[in-house]
């Protein structure tokens, strides 16, 4: 009889650690929703000529397959929009601006057309927090970049993201206006 009741509590025991196992068990956590507070971009008022024609937010962008002739090579244009290279962040923010996002289209609207081009995003901090912090920083700001490549449909092979925290920063800074400098992601081409 003492065996039988040895059995029946530890079949007791099991159960409720069973169903207490199932009650603990957790939910995923929903993504963090970001606002864009950022003012948004002016309305065209009139229509092209060409009616026929992508009018989106995204410029003309001449991409040249001649890409190693520098004199041809839009990425070097210094009058191109493909030369900027830097995107520049708010403070402990990983969200690219609106003022940004033209340049971000320009860029993949290029890698769309060179499918055999390369980049390296380069995420940056200010020197200000921990090395590990700004390294985490530094990468979040990498990825939101190529995250916004991706959703204008560039392949994720074409994209590298890396981050250097504030080992790059382009100087030693002791006001708000110097450390806006080194928030930033810098884009780097392949063989550039």
């Amino acid at each position: 009889m003492q065996y039988i009741h040895k059995i029946n509590t530890k079949l007791i025991m099991g159960l409720s650690l069973a169903v207490l196992l199932v009650a603990c068990k957790s939910t995923p956590i929903a993504p963090a929703k970001v606002e864009d507070k950022s003012p948004a971009p002016p309305v065209a008022t009139a229509k092209p000529a060409d009616s026929g024609a992508n009018t989106g937010a995204v410029k003309e962008v001449v991409a040249d397959s001649n890409a190693n002739n520098a004199g041809n090579n839009p990425l070097k244009d210094p009058n191109n929009i493909l030369s900027k290279r830097n995107i520049y962040f708010d403070y402990d923010s990983d969200a690219i601006k609106a003022e940004y996002r033209s340049l971000v289209e320009a860029h993949a609207k290029y890698l769309l057309a060179h499918a055999d081009a390369r980049m390296v995003v380069q995420g940056n901090t200010d020197e200000r927090g921990t090395r590990e912090y700004n390294l985490a920083l530094g990468q979040r700001r990498s990825v939101a970049v190529k995250k916004a490549l991706n959703l204008l449909g560039v392949q994720d092979k074409q994209i590298e993201t890396i981050s250097y925290g504030e080992e790059k920063a382009a100087q030693n800074c002791a006001d708000d206006a110097c450390y806006s400098q080194n928030r930033r992601a810098d884009i780097v081409y392949e063989g550039d």
